[in-house]
This record gives C-alpha cells, structure tokens and sequence, in this order.
C-alpha cells in the first residue's frame, strides 16, 4: 500500500487498515465440511500479526469421529507460533509481520486451512482479533 491515509471512526479514533482470515479444520479434505477454529490478524501499520485460535473439539468429532485432536490442535499452535515471530516461528523466525502473515494465508490442502482474507478498519488491532474470534469462532 503507498501512503498512509488516516481513517476516523464515529468517536474520532484514528483507525487502520487491518487483514483477516478464518482458520479452518478440515477433518477429512475429500468431504470439505469445516468448522470454523481461529483467526489470524494482520494490521501493517501496527506491525502486528496474530493468531487466535480454539478448538471446539464436540463439533470436530461430529464431523469426523476419528479426527486427531492432538494433531489439529499442534497444527494450530505452530500457526500462534509463526505469527508470535522469534524461535516459535521456525523458518519464519526473521520474517517481518506481512511476510508471516502471507505465508499463513496460502492456500494449502491440509487439516488446517486459511479462509479467503477480508479487510476492516480498526483502532486497536489486539482487541479486533478477539473481537473477531468471539464472533466467528466460538
């Protein structure tokens, strides 16, 4: 993005542009039923990318009783990792915030899947990310 436009909320809060997109488990990839297990957010002029994440694991064993809890559950973990950046992200570990970010929002055909990216506005970007898990995930 080339230049910095301020955006202004109802209240007078300066607002920035942020990213975000749905975790989702894909118990068995041929069926392609979901559930809905986190959010990663991004905000670049915040130099913040996080993920969060939970794990319903009565609606996962409904779409798959013999899903591997424990492995979809380290699966989402290492996502929380990357984003939290330093020795938690492996290879990510000197990536700055976008490149995170964009790394965990390709496309890939395993367990855990990235949704389509939406954008929104937001004053505090730590505070939209729970917003956002409480929203669409729990």
């Amino acid at each position: 993005m080339t230049g910095h436009k301020d955006h202004k909320g109802r209240d007078g809060a300066k607002r920035d542009v942020f990213e975000y997109a749905l975790l989702r488990v894909v118990p068995r990839v041929e069926r392609g039923e979901q559930i809905n297990a986190g959010v990663v957010v991004y905000c670049q002029a915040q130099s913040y990318v996080t993920a969060r994440v939970h794990l319903d694991e009565n609606r996962l064993l409904a779409l798959d009783p013999a899903a591997d809890v424990a492995g979809v559950r380290a699966a989402l973990h290492a996502v929380e990792g990357v984003c939290a950046g330093g020795d938690r992200a492996g290879q990510a570990a000197c990536d700055d915030a976008g490149r995170r970010f964009r790394w965990l929002i390709a496309p890939r055909s395993t367990v855990v899947q990235p949704g389509p990216v939406h954008t929104g506005l937001t004053a505090d970007a730590e505070r939209e990310s729970e917003r956002l898990l409480d929203l669409l995930v729990r």
